[in-house]
């Protein structure tokens, strides 16, 4: 399966981007010069963070008969945007640390049950295994 992204920037911190017949908008807040008209890329990539956990969660729950009415997801993403804006290279770039909590709505669940689901569902996150391993992304100049 590939999944493709097309985008076209607007200006310096604004980008419209398209993936099927979805369109969005990354822009930075207006501390960062932005116009705050839409997430900025390192919220969009904690909002995907917690979609993937949810219909990840929810359809393990299903494979294991567990009976899911929904999760409540909070996410905080801790970083230093000292390296992205160029003030220092002693750290990197993104997230220092990611903190996830979960408070899922199960009906008849035991604890041991939840604690299973919670594993298996990380686990099999595809958003939650590509911030944790050493994807390869190239990064290259294409011609239109």
């Amino acid at each position: 399966m590939k999944v493709l992204i097309t985008g076209e920037s607007e200006n310096p911190t604004k980008i419209n981007l398209k993936s099927g017949k979805f369109t969005v908008v990354i822009d930075e807040p207006k501390s960062l010069g932005g116009t705050d008209q839409g997430p900025s890329p390192v919220q969009m990539l904690l909002m995907a963070l917690a979609g993937c956990l949810n219909v990840t969660g929810h359809e393990v729950a299903k494979q294991r008969g567990l009976n899911l009415h929904g999760m409540k997801i909070r996410i905080e993403g801790v970083m230093n945007p000292c390296t992205f804006l160029g003030c220092s290279f002693e750290e990197r770039a993104g997230f220092q640390k990611i903190l996830v909590n979960i408070v899922p709505d199960f009906e008849g669940a035991s604890d041991a049950q939840i604690e299973e689901w919670l594993k298996e569902t990380e686990n099999r996150c595809p958003v939650t295994d590509n911030i944790r391993a050493d994807t390869n992304v190239e990064v290259k100049i294409a011609k239109e």
